[in-house]
């Protein structure tokens, strides 16, 4: 048994050696690996033939589970998206019948940041929009996600941006879930607002979200602006601090959002609210209503004084019929001046007779 085992150990070695310093088994090695290829792959037939089952079998099972949740998502979604038609048209009536209809869309642009300030107690931004574009100081720039700021300072080209986490802005907010007002003012820190001056016993919590108000005339109400994250109260003080995250993402946007708002006043909107009523009636072939209160004022505007000279008429009248008369007299002295001439020889002749 020994010799067997080191005559083979000889011979391993030798062809190890004879492999490793000349080519001439290289043929019995290829085709050696042919065969060994072919028992490996019968081997390993069972296992592939189990993973193939496996993977099957679960990949159907999961393509039926997330069809099922795709479809509960898609129903949900729809769900929602009617709810919100129907919102969107139900608001768009309401405004109509306040004669605001022109305020259900505002105008937006869209611009790029192109610089921030490097002074790092401002927190200001650089817009590739300016005043050749029609930007104007004070006007609203916002993200996908809520309102970063205002324009404070204008350029040809460019415009400088405050953003609503700068220590010297503040904004009128409030609490969308009860209407609370508050203002939201900035602390230098890119990711905190507080709410000043909230009483202490303020319906306010968190996770509200806080929208623009609209009641400086700067902003136009509705914009998300922030997140209730913190609120702590103190018995002893008479206001409640509130933190809250800014919904924009102040320091990652580069696509930003200039929103154009109508400046005109309550009684220009009604005005061209109602003259486009007018001309929608005009087109469909109804009767306006507007034309029919026009006549008032025009009936109303000349003062009854004024047809009151009716005693006056009185002494007016004889000498209408004056000059009535005196109109036909001259006629008659005018019309015939070539017969009055035989008219008045037939009696002189009569008196010579």
């Amino acid at each position: 048994m020994g010799v067997r085992l080191l005559v083979l150990v000889v011979l391993s070695v030798a062809l190890m050696v004879v492999d490793a310093r000349f080519a001439l088994l290289k043929p019995v090695r290829s085709q050696m690996s042919l065969v060994l290829m072919q028992t490996y792959w019968i081997t390993d037939l069972p296992q592939r033939l189990y993973q193939g089952v496996a993977s099957q079998f679960g990949s159907r099972t999961e393509l039926v589970a997330e069809n099922e949740k795709l479809k509960t998502e898609n129903l949900l979604l729809q769900g929602r998206m009617q709810k919100l038609a129907a919102l969107t048209e139900q608001n768009v009536r309401l405004r109509e019948l306040l004669n605001s209809s022109a305020l259900v869309n505002e105008k937006v642009e869209v611009a790029e940041l192109i610089g921030m300030d490097p002074n790092p107690f401002t927190h200001r931004i650089i817009i590739n929009k300016g005043e050749r574009d029609g930007v104007v100081l004070g006007q609203p720039v916002l993200d996908a996600r809520g309102l970063m700021g205002q324009v404070v300072e204008l350029m040809p080209y460019t415009s400088r941006v405050l953003l609503l986490t700068d220590t010297t802005h503040s904004i009128p907010v409030q609490v969308n879930r009860n209407g609370l007002r508050a203002i939201a003012s900035g602390t230098g820190n890119p990711e905190r607002l507080e709410l000043r001056h909230v009483a202490d016993t303020a319906d306010i919590k968190e996770g509200d979200l806080l929208v623009s108000s609209g009641l400086g005339q700067r902003f136009p109400a509705g914009y998300p602006v922030a997140t209730v994250k913190e609120v702590i109260h103190d018995s002893g003080q008479p206001f409640a601090i509130v933190r809250a995250v800014p919904t924009a993402a102040l320091n990652r946007s580069r696509y930003l959002l200039l929103v154009f708002s109508d400046n005109r006043t309550p009684e220009e909107r009604a005005n061209d609210a109602a003259q486009a009523q007018e001309a929608e009636d005009k087109q469909n072939g109804t009767v306006p209503v507007v034309p029919a209160t026009v006549p008032k004022p025009a009936f109303v505007g000349p003062p009854a004084p004024v047809t009151a000279p009716a005693p006056a008429a009185p002494v007016a009248t004889p000498a209408k019929p004056a000059t009535h008369n005196a109109r036909p007299a001259k006629p008659a002295a005018s019309k015939p001046p070539a017969t009055t001439p035989t008219a008045t020889a037939a009696p002189t002749r009569q008196r010579e007779e």
